[in-house]
This record gives C-alpha cells, sequence and structure tokens, in this order.
C-alpha cells in the first residue's frame, strides 16, 4: 500500500452533509471526494473527511493491468496524474507511485489511490455511521473478468456495508455486487443515450419501468437531473414513480453554483430527490433558495420550451 497520511479530524457541524427542506432530507453527495468546488478529485483527504463526518461520497473505478481498480475516472493517467499511459497497461505498482494533480495541473502530495489502498485507509479512521461511499465502475460488463471480479470483493469487503456500488451496466452491477456481499446496490439507467431518447420520445414510464427490470436490486437510481427537470415539465414525476417502488434518487450533477441554479435545484428538492450529487456541497449548503434570478424561469426550463428536447444547465 502507498504512504497515506491520515488528516486530523475537523468539526463535523460545519461539514456540508445534506438539505433539510419541506420535512424532506436531501443529502450533498461529495462528487469525485469534492467538498468545495476547487477541490482536486479523489484525494484520500477529503475522503477520508467525508466518511468522518456521516458524508455521501462518490468516486470512480477504472481497472488496471493488474486487474485490480484505480480510482479515477479517466481510461488515461495523463491529465488527472503525474504519470502517462492507458490505466489498462498500468500495473498496480507504477499506479501507486503517481501523484494527483490539482486542478490547475500542479502536482499534489497526494498518491493515486487503488480500490484496496483506500479500504485499507479508511479502516484505520472512525467512519461515522450514515457514511457511504458510492463506488461508481465507469466501465462495463465486459471489461470484467474472474481476477478482477475476485479483488473487486476482496477490496471492499471490509467495509462493505459502507460502499454502494453503481455503473451504467446493469450487468456489471450485478456480477460485481453477486461476489461481494453486504455491499449496497445502485444503477445508473441514464448511459448510452437513454436519457437524450427519453427526453425526445416523452416516455418516462417505459423508462422507470426498463430501469427497475434491469437491476431488481438497486436500493439507489441515479438520474441526470436535466432529465428529471424535464420530465417534470411535462407533468412526470420520475422522483415519485422510483419513490414508489421503494427505490431512493440521486439527481447528478450540480456543478456550479449560483442564482442561476437556484430554479433548478429547488424544484430538485421540491421533488424530494434522496440525494444531488455536486462539485460544491458547500457551496450547494450555503446557496440561499429564497434568491430569485433575472429573467423568467430556469435557464433549463426556458431551453426545453424553445426546442422541445434535452438540453444541459448548470445543473
Amino acid at each position: 500500500m502507498s504512504q497515506i497520511s491520515t488528516p486530523p479530524a475537523s468539526d463535523p457541524s460545519s461539514a456540508p452533509l445534506y438539505i433539510d427542506f419541506d420535512g424532506h432530507r436531501t443529502m450533498l453527495k461529495w462528487h469525485r471526494g469534492r467538498r468545495r468546488a476547487d477541490d482536486p478529485a479523489f484525494t484520500a483527504a477529503r475522503i477520508v473527511e467525508g466518511m468522518r463526518h456521516g458524508a455521501s461520497i462518490e468516486v470512480d473505478l477504472v481497472i488496471h493491468a493488474d486487474r485490480g481498480f484505480a480510482i479515477l475516472h479517466d481510461r488515461v493517467v495523463d491529465h488527472a496524474t503525474t504519470g502517462t499511459g492507458v490505466i489498462s497497461a498500468l500495473p498496480a505498482a507504477y499506479l501507486r507511485g503517481l501523484s494527483l494533480r490539482d486542478n490547475q495541473g500542479k502536482a499534489l502530495r497526494e498518491p493515486v489511490l487503488l480500490l484496496e489502498d483506500l479500504t485499507e485507509l479508511l479502516s484505520t479512521v472512525d467512519i461515522a455511521p450514515m457514511s457511504i461511499l458510492q463506488l461508481d465502475f465507469k466501465e462495463d460488463d465486459a471489461a470484467l473478468d474472474r481476477r478482477a471480479v475476485d479483488t473487486f470483493a476482496q477490496s471492499v469487503e471490509p467495509l462493505a456495508s459502507h460502499f454502494i456500488l453503481s455503473c451504467g451496466d446493469a450487468a456489471a452491477v450485478a456480477r460485481l455486487t453477486s461476489a461481494a456481499p453486504g455491499i449496497r446496490v445502485g444503477y445508473d439507467p441514464c448511459h448510452h443515450g437513454a436519457a437524450d431518447a427519453t427526453i425526445r420520445s416523452g416516455e418516462f414510464d417505459g423508462f422507470v419501468a426498463r430501469a427497475l427490470s434491469a437491476s431488481p436490486d438497486a436500493e439507489m437510481i441515479y438520474l441526470e437531473n436535466r432529465l428529471i427537470l424535464a420530465a417534470d415539465r411535462r407533468g412526470h414525476d420520475l422522483v415519485g414513480a422510483f419513490h414508489r417502488h421503494d427505490r431512493l434518487v440521486d439527481g447528478y450533477t450540480v456543478t456550479r453554483i449560483g442564482p442561476r441554479a437556484v430554479p433548478e435545484i429547488k424544484r430538485l428538492l421540491e421533488l424530494r430527490v434522496d440525494q444531488i450529487t455536486t462539485d460544491d456541497p458547500e457551496g450547494l449548503a450555503a446557496l440561499d433558495l429564497d434568491a430569485t434570478p433575472a429573467g423568467t424561469g430556469s435557464r433549463l426550463i426556458r431551453w426545453l420550451r424553445r426546442t422541445g428536447s434535452a438540453g444541459r444547465s448548470d445543473v
């Protein structure tokens, strides 16, 4: 395992964990381990901090040459780390020798984490009972083999109850979670153009039915916010539909925080999403939800009125 220092505990009362709105609690998920907008992704310091305080945190998984899992988003390491090359061709020893880069490209004193290293690190700290670490597998079932599945199971076993696996491929979700007793199950049905196709067709009921059928054991469904809001504009409550089937809903991803995003964020809260994925949990927790931006309506809603099709917003 890499030498990873454990940061000192800080005041949990200041950590951005959730928003209570109209009697419903919505968790704020630290996307790629970020607490603030200017945080670099996937640092051990932030992940440990969040897990100590009871946060919901997301990290990404990509398979490396030794059939284990690197905690990185892209398939190559050139941009996010001090190394070069395609992760699938890079061995664990090489990856452990790399450092992460910050958002300006400067090398950090933060190592690239492998899944088993992160589990070992977290086993040494006092994890809050409500803390959940989402492991978002960025590949699909075709990338898996027995060795990779076994490595995954061994890596998560010590803390399985604090982990939830997600992926856009239901077969990969089933294969990995079946090998890891106690891990929680998530599923993202928006991949492979499904969100865009559903917005164009308006077949929201069919989208819900297909998602439930594809991953019947998923407790958390991950939905693009633009899909949730487009459905809402047309009178379909996707969040409520999944709630009726006892599924939780995560809405992703709030990237930029500011007055222009208020109508969309407030509407997500009104729809009672259970979690919002954001690159700036601290900024979102401090956002004035009573602020009214200039103009009429949110940018997403105006765009949908003009075009009647899928668009992206600040959410």
